[in-house]
C-alpha cells in the first residue's frame, strides 16, 4: 500500500509548506463529508504548491481556498449537459451520493475526482476530462495516484503521455508566465535545447516527455517533446517544447520581465529561430514590455 511517507521520499516536500494546517472539521462540515487521511496528510506535508508544472491539489486553507467553491459549484456546473447528454456522464456529481468530488486539477483542465461511495478512507480516483468528457478510474486513493502517476506505474488516457521523471513538487510563488511561440529553425531540437540552456546556465532538469510519432529514433522534426528545466541562479521555470507548437514557456518572479525577454530573444537567435509571438499563460496579451 502506498502511503504518504512514500510520496514524500519520492518527491521532498516544502521545509515550510504555505496553508498546509487548518481546520478540517470546517472544511467537512462545508462538504457535508468526512474527507481521506492521505489527503489531510498530503495537504499538511506538501501544502499550497504544484507536481511537475501540472497536478494541483486543491488545498482547502489560507485566503485561496480551491477545494470548497470547485466542489459545491460542481452540480450545478454540469447538470445542463448532463440533461442534454447522459449517455456521457456516467458518474454522478457532488453532493449526490456516490458523487465525483474534485480533489486536485491539472494545467490542462482536467480533474482528479474521488469517487465518493463507501467509507473515505476506501475511496478512488476517477481522471476527468470535462472538455472532451473523457473518465478514467483508478482503484487508487489521492496520494497512491499521485505517486503511480509520477513514477510511471499509473497512466491516465485523460491526461496523454506519460510522465517521465524527475518528479518535483513546487511550493506557490507568485511568477508571471510568458509564451514565446518561435519559428522551426534549421538545427535539430536537441541543439536548439542545448543553446537555450546554455544561454540560461547554470540549470537543472525538471522532467521531459518524448513521443516519437514517426516511430523512429532520429531527431527529424516528426516527434512531440517537452522539456522542463529551472534556470537556477534566476529562479525562473521553462519548458522547452514541440508537444504544443514549437516554443519556450517561462514562469519568473515579477519584476524579471525585461531580463527574461531579452535572455529568450537573444538565445532564440542563437538557436536559429525568430521569435512569432508571445503571449500570457492561457492565450492573454504578453505582459507589458514584450511586445
Amino acid at each position: 500500500m502506498t502511503t504518504i511517507d512514500d510520496l514524500v521520499r519520492l518527491v521532498p516536500p516544502p521545509a515550510e509548506p504555505l496553508d498546509a494546517a487548518g481546520d478540517w472539521a470546517r472544511v467537512e462540515a462545508a462538504l457535508e463529508r468526512e474527507l481521506p487521511a492521505d489527503f489531510k496528510a498530503l495537504v499538511g506535508r506538501y501544502g499550497r504548491g504544484q507536481f511537475t508544472d501540472f497536478i494541483t491539489p486543491l488545498h482547502p486553507f489560507g485566503p485561496h481556498d480551491l477545494l470548497i467553491p470547485m466542489a459545491r459549484g460542481l452540480l450545478a456546473q454540469e447538470s445542463p449537459f448532463r440533461d442534454s447528454h447522459p449517455e456521457l456522464c456516467p458518474y454522478p456529481f457532488h453532493p449526490e451520493p456516490g458523487g465525483l468530488l474534485p480533489w486536485a486539477g491539472t494545467d490542462n483542465g482536467d480533474r482528479l475526482c474521488w469517487l465518493t461511495d463507501g467509507a473515505p478512507d476506501s475511496w478512488t480516483v476517477v481522471a476527468w476530462n470535462p472538455r472532451g468528457s473523457y473518465y478514467s478510474a483508478h482503484d487508487e486513493g489521492a496520494v497512491a495516484f499521485l505517486h503511480g502517476w509520477l513514477t510511471g506505474r499509473i497512466h491516465t488516457p485523460v491526461f496523454g503521455g506519460p510522465v517521465e521523471p524527475t518528479p518535483w513538487f513546487d511550493p506557490f510563488l507568485e511568477r508571471v508566465h510568458v509564451y514565446v511561440r518561435l519559428s522551426e529553425g534549421e538545427l535539430p531540437y536537441a541543439e536548439r535545447l542545448r543553446i537555450l540552456r546554455e544561454a540560461l546556465a547554470p540549470t537543472a532538469d525538471r522532467g521531459s516527455y518524448h513521443d516519437e510519432d514517426d516511430g523512429d529514433d532520429e531527431d527529424d522534426g516528426d516527434d512531440s517533446r517537452q522539456d522542463h528545466f529551472s534556470a537556477t541562479a534566476l529562479d525562473w521555470r521553462l519548458t522547452y517544447e514541440t508537444a504544443y507548437g514549437h516554443q519556450i514557456r517561462v514562469a519568473y518572479p515579477p519584476g524579471d520581465g525585461p531580463r527574461a525577454r531579452q535572455a529568450l530573444f537573444d538565445a532564440a537567435r542563437r538557436m536559429g529561430c525568430e521569435v512569432l509571438s508571445t503571449s500570457a499563460d492561457r492565450g492573454g496579451p504578453a505582459p507589458e514590455g514584450w511586445e
